[in-house]
């Protein structure tokens, strides 16, 4: 049987989930204190659950001490049961304890920084872009007084119409296009559209942590899909799409985002149609695209999609220019009318600055010379560190691209005391907990190879091995 997961809960029934949903509404202030709460029937409407479910887990906030109940008039928030705003000292228990968010271990300064799937600053052109912000200024006089249309700049737009058809086929004209500040506040924009309370979302077990958040955050009932080497179960899928009837399937599936793996082309045609068969929309997530190491990978799901129903999601700053945060959504019109309205109460553009600065890179020829190169200098780092590993008895699938090694370690290596040492010892990594919706992953970890230099990477590869190795003697003592 399939588990549902709402707000990183395990399998609950479903009253629970509706009493950590309005406990959660309450937390945030969204209702005040004294404040009548919807009736048990107006929230089973909004919720589409039955009354008598909302009706039990109100009585749980009443056993609770978090709502009262006033005769004949309905139920209150309880004053004095917002969470209190806590200056937590060490990072590493807020984000993997309490609250398991990526940007919370990025915090943490580490010599070693495998947690960072970033590229490393020296191998961007950053010369190169200072020299040619001036002539952006020469060729548009004007950029830093003028905004953006909410879609995006005109001749972005045009260009990246133009690329898409003739990279993958897309015939995807301008207007089916939207640029966005990051592919974040692109998942960020789409999860706002199409998710409600309690709707089903269909996730990659693992993935992409902050992805996780944002769903949650819009409080959906989560279904993790293990993802492995080869793909997907594809029969499993397909039993799941039925029986859930999910509002969307959130996918990387391109070297994947924390285990670098790539669907193969031939699940990637048969996805689309279980998608369309199912009315399931699939947000295709690929920001890594052109970090392959030898062989390009497949077409993009969206080059299948026939009907509207897959939301292709493209992000540049990987490896471009990160500072710029350019990205673009494709979808079809019917969709993108209403992710306008969405984008405009977000920032009403992304800044067109940005905007001109990337499109007059992404038109050069030096932009390929420095791809080429890019990818030279991701491989070489890739051996390395597996070089290093292959020293222990560690596991891990080795990708054709991307950034990231997901690694298996031994079951008698305790993840948490692993953790804690090498923050101590300055080696930072993810703990896969964060990159899985269940919470579980507790033998994984994340390391990325892309951001510190080929003789940093292999010292702190030693170091956390060694790290390792002494934890396990420990153990065994």
């Amino acid at each position: 049987m399939t588990k549902v997961f709402l707000s990183g809960a395990g399998s609950k029934p479903l009253f629970e989930q509706v009493y950590e949903y309005i406990c959660t509404r309450i937390q945030r202030g969204e209702w005040k204190d004294d404040e009548k709460l919807p009736s048990v029937r107006e929230l089973a409407a909004e919720l589409e659950v039955h009354r008598l479910t909302v009706f039990k887990a109100y009585q749980l906030l009443k056993d609770a001490r978090l709502v009262y109940v006033k005769d004949k008039s309905g139920y209150y928030v309880h004053p004095g049961n917002r969470l209190p705003f806590r200056d937590i000292d060490s990072p590493i228990v807020s984000s993997y304890i309490q609250k398991s968010h990526l940007s919370e271990i990025h915090r943490v300064p580490a010599t070693y920084q495998f947690s960072y799937a970033l590229i490393d600053p020296n191998l961007l052109p950053n010369r190169y872009f200072s020299e040619y912000v001036k002539e952006i200024f020469d060729l548009y006089p004007k950029v830093l007084s003028s905004y953006s249309t909410v879609q995006g700049d005109e001749e972005l737009l045009e260009t990246l119409s133009c690329y898409f058809t003739d990279r993958h086929r897309f015939h995807l004209p301008p207007e089916d296009i939207m640029i966005t500040s990051g592919s974040q506040q692109a998942i960020s924009l789409v999860a706002h559209m199409l998710v409600q309370p309690l709707d089903t979302v269909l996730i990659e077990r693992p993935t992409y942590s902050a992805a996780i958040d944002i769903f949650r955050q819009q409080g959906a009932q989560i279904i993790p899909i293990d993802i492995h080497p080869h793909g997907y179960d594809l029969d499993q899928l397909e039993q799941v799409m039925k029986q859930f009837k999910p509002r969307l399937f959130y996918l990387n599936p391109t070297f994947h985002n924390p285990t670098g793996y790539t669907v193969p082309a031939a699940q990637r045609k048969r996805l689309v149609e279980m998608a369309e068969e199912n009315r399931c929309f699939l947000v295709e997530d690929d920001p890594f695209h052109d970090m392959y190491f030898q062989q390009e990978p497949p077409a993009p799901l969206f080059t299948y999609g026939t009907e509207g129903y897959v939301i292709y999601i493209r992000s540049f700053s990987k490896y471009i220019a990160p500072g710029l945060r350019i990205a673009a959504i494709c979808c079809r019109p019917v969709l993108m009318n209403h992710l306008f309205a969405v984008k405009s109460l977000a920032d009403n553009g992304t800044p067109l600055l940005n905007q001109k600065v990337f499109h007059y890179y992404f038109t050069s020829k030096r932009l390929q010379q420095h791809i080429e190169k890019l990818r030279i200098a991701l491989h070489i780092r890739k051996n390395i560190l597996e070089e290093e590993l292959a020293k222990t008895d560690w596991k891990w699938h080795s990708p054709a691209g991307g950034l990231n090694l997901w690694v298996e370690l031994p079951d008698t290596l305790s993840l948490d005391a692993l953790l804690a040492k090498s923050i101590e010892q300055s080696v930072s990594f993810v703990p896969g907990s964060i990159c899985d919706p269940a919470k579980r992953a507790d033998s994984w970890i994340r390391l990325s190879y892309s951001y510190i230099n080929e003789q940093l990477l292999r010292d702190g590869a030693r170091r956390l091995i060694r790290i390792a190795d002494e934890l396990e003697r420990e153990t065994k003592r």
